[in-house]
C-alpha cells in the first residue's frame, strides 16, 4: 500500500480495515477526492455557498501551514470555539494534516468552562468563531496558563481567516500512525467534569465505515444534514466525517436548530438523510400540527442522543411516513455501536450491535447476566478512545481490559435487540426491585398531553425511593389535578404497578447537555 492509504475488504463481515504503516487520516478524508476525481463535487453547502472537495483541499492545507507557520510543534493541541461552517473543517482537518491535533469544543458552554478546558489541555492555540469572542477572551483572561496563540476566525492580522489566505496551498502530510492521536473531544458525562477524550487516527474511518456504511447504507449521492452540531462526536460523524468518507455532500447550519430552521434547511437543501435527537423530533412533530415543510428528499432519519420512546417514532412515521433509525454511542465509542436498521427498525429499542463492535451486558462483580436479564453495558471495538487526557484514574475505571464501561443498563429482548433502561445511576429501586426510568418515561409520552417526561428517584416520607416524573406538556395543554390522575392511571394501564410515578412535575424544559441527553442527575439536586 502506498503512505496514508486504508485498504477497505467488503468482503469479510465485519469489512477488514487495514492501515499502512505511515497513517495521516487526513489523506483519505481529504486529499482522497482529488487522486479520484471529485475535485468539482460539492463537499460542503451552507448559507456562504457552496464549497468543492477541490477547494476544500487547498483550504486544508492553507490552515495547516497557517497553524504551522505560528510555530507549532507536533501533537500540540488547537483548540476550536467554531460554529458549524466551513472553517471548521478547514482547521480541524489542517491540524490533523500538519500533525497538530485539534479539540473541538461545544460552542454552547460559558467562560468559566472554558477555563478548565484551557487549564486542562494546555494548548498552543485558540481560534474561536465571532459570536464566541466574548467568552473565549473571559475565559483566556482568566486561565492559569494562556495558549501561546489566540486566533478569532475573522478580520485582519491575526485573525486565522487572515492567515489562511496568506498561506500556501500544498502541504505534505505529517507522519503518523493508525494508532497515534489525532483529536480529542471533551466530555462531562453526568457529573459536569470535563474529560479529554483523546480519538487515534483510525477511530474516524472505522466508524464512518461500520456505521454509516455498513449499517445506514450511506452513499457518495447522499446529502447530509444533521441538526446535531459539529462540536460533538454525533454531529461531528454526521456531518463531516460520513460525508467525507464516502464523496458526498455536508449541509452546515450554524443557527439553533428549532424545528423552523431545521425544516428550511431541509426544503432548500434537500438532503437525503436527516440527523436529529428525541427532544427534536418531538418539537418538530408538535411544528408539523400547524405547518407542512416538503420533506420529500429525506430517504433516511436518523437519532441517537437519548433513547427514543416508541410513541414517538409511531407519530413521527405517521405525519411524514418516514422511519427514525435509534441508536446509542457515547463520545467515548465516536459514534454509534448498537442501532436500528434502515427497513428493520424496532420501536423502543437500540437496536443490535453495529459491525465491528462486540457487545456485553454484566452484573455488578463483572459477570455476564443471564439472557433476558438488565446489566451494565459493555464495548468493545477499534474507535474506542486511548485515553482520557491526564486522567490515569479515571481511564482505568472507565475499561475492563479492552471493554468500555458505558454506564448504560441494558437488557435483551426475545427478538435479540437491546433495549436501554437508562444510565446505571439513574435505576431506581423501588420495594426491592430495579426499575427502569427509560420504561417509565416512554408511557407517559405516550400519552398525547405529553411532549418530554423524565423520571427519576425521590424519597418518600418513610425514607423509601419512588419514581417522580418531571413532565414538558404538549402545546396547548395545561396541567390539573385531572390530567395528573389521568397521567398515573395512564401509567398503571401497561406497566407493573409499582411502577407508577409518585409524584408529577410540570416543568416548561428539562436540562439536557448539548446532545440532548436528559441530565437527570440535576432533576435529581432540585427535587
Amino acid at each position: 500500500m502506498h503512505d496514508h492509504t486504508v485498504a477497505v475488504d467488503a468482503t469479510q463481515t465485519p469489512t477488514a480495515l487495514t492501515f499502512a504503516d505511515n497513517f495521516n487520516v487526513a489523506v483519505p478524508f481529504i486529499d482522497r477526492h482529488l487522486e479520484e476525481g471529485r475535485g468539482a463535487r460539492v463537499a460542503i453547502s451552507d448559507a456562504g455557498g457552496d464549497v468543492t472537495y477541490g477547494a476544500l483541499a487547498a483550504a486544508v492545507n492553507r490552515a495547516g501551514n497557517a497553524l504551522s507557520a505560528l510555530g507549532l510543534a507536533r501533537g500540540d493541541r488547537v483548540l476550536m470555539v467554531v460554529k458549524d461552517c466551513p472553517l471548521f473543517f478547514y482547521v480541524f482537518w489542517g491540524a490533523i494534516k500538519a500533525g497538530f491535533v485539534p479539540v473541538p469544543l461545544n460552542t454552547l458552554l460559558r467562560a468559566t468552562d472554558y477555563r478548565v478546558v484551557i487549564e486542562n489541555a494546555r494548548p498552543a492555540c485558540i481560534v474561536w468563531s465571532p459570536e464566541f469572542a466574548g467568552e473565549c477572551e473571559a475565559a483566556l483572561a482568566g486561565a492559569a496558563e494562556r495558549p501561546r496563540h489566540a486566533l478569532p476566525a475573522e478580520g485582519r492580522g491575526e485573525s486565522i481567516a487572515a492567515r489562511l489566505a496568506a498561506a500556501s496551498d500544498t502541504l505534505e502530510p505529517a507522519p503518523a500512525s493508525a494508532d497515534d492521536p489525532a483529536f480529542w473531544l471533551y466530555t462531562s458525562g453526568s457529573t459536569g467534569t470535563p474529560k479529554g477524550a483523546v480519538h487515534r487516527q483510525r477511530d474516524m474511518v472505522v466508524t464512518s465505515q461500520y456505521f454509516a456504511v455498513d449499517t445506514l447504507g450511506v452513499r457518495p449521492d447522499d446529502i447530509h444534514f444533521s441538526a446535531a452540531k459539529l462540536f460533538f462526536a454525533y454531529g461531528l460523524g454526521n456531518a463531516m466525517t460520513f460525508p467525507l468518507w464516502t464523496g458526498g455532500t455536508a449541509v452546515l447550519n450554524a443557527q439553533r436548530p428549532t424545528p423552523e430552521a431545521t425544516f428550511a434547511t431541509i426544503e432548500r437543501y434537500r438532503p437525503t438523510i436527516y440527523y436529529g435527537v428525541p427532544t427534536l423530533y418531538a418539537a418538530q412533530l408538535q411544528a408539523l400540527a400547524r405547518a407542512s415543510p416538503d420533506l420529500s428528499s429525506l430517504r433516511l432519519c436518523v437519532s441517537a442522543g437519548e433513547p427514543l420512546p416508541a410513541a414517538l417514532l409511531e407519530r413521527w412515521q405517521g405525519a411524514t411516513g418516514l422511519d427514525i433509525v435509534d441508536g446509542i454511542g457515547t463520545t467515548e465509542s465516536l459514534h454509534i455501536f448498537i442501532s436500528n436498521r434502515p427497513g428493520a427498525v424496532v420501536p423502543g429499542t437500540s437496536g443490535t450491535p453495529v459491525p465491528g463492535y462486540d457487545v456485553r451486558l454484566v452484573d455488578d462483580a463483572g459477570r455476564d447476566v443471564p439472557s433476558g436479564d438488565t446489566g451494565n453495558l459493555l464495548i468493545r471495538g477499534r474507535s474506542l478512545i486511548a485515553e482520557y487526557w491526564d486522567e490515569p484514574g479515571r481511564t482505568r475505571a472507565a475499561f475492563d481490559g479492552e471493554w468500555l464501561r458505558t454506564g448504560d443498563t441494558y437488557a435483551v429482548d426475545a427478538a435479540g435487540a437491546y433495549v436501554c433502561c437508562g444510565r446505571s445511576d439513574d435505576m431506581l429501586k423501588v420495594g426491592g426491585i430495579w426499575v427502569s426510568p427509560v420504561e417509565i418515561e416512554a408511557r407517559l409520552v405516550s400519552h398525547p398531553a405529553v411532549l418530554e417526561a423524565a423520571v427519576v428517584g425521590r424519597a418518600d416520607d418513610d425514607g423509601l425511593i419512588k419514581p417522580e416524573a418531571w413532565i414538558v406538556l404538549a402545546e396547548g395543554q395545561a396541567a390539573s389535578e385531572r390530567l395528573s390522575e389521568a397521567l398515573v392511571a395512564h401509567c398503571k394501564e401497561a406497566l407493573a404497578r409499582y411502577k407508577y410515578p409518585r409524584w408529577l412535575r410540570y416543568v416548561d424544559a428539562l436540562p439536557k447537555t448539548a446532545t440532548g441527553k436528559i441530565q437527570r442527575y440535576r432533576l435529581r439536586e432540585g427535587s
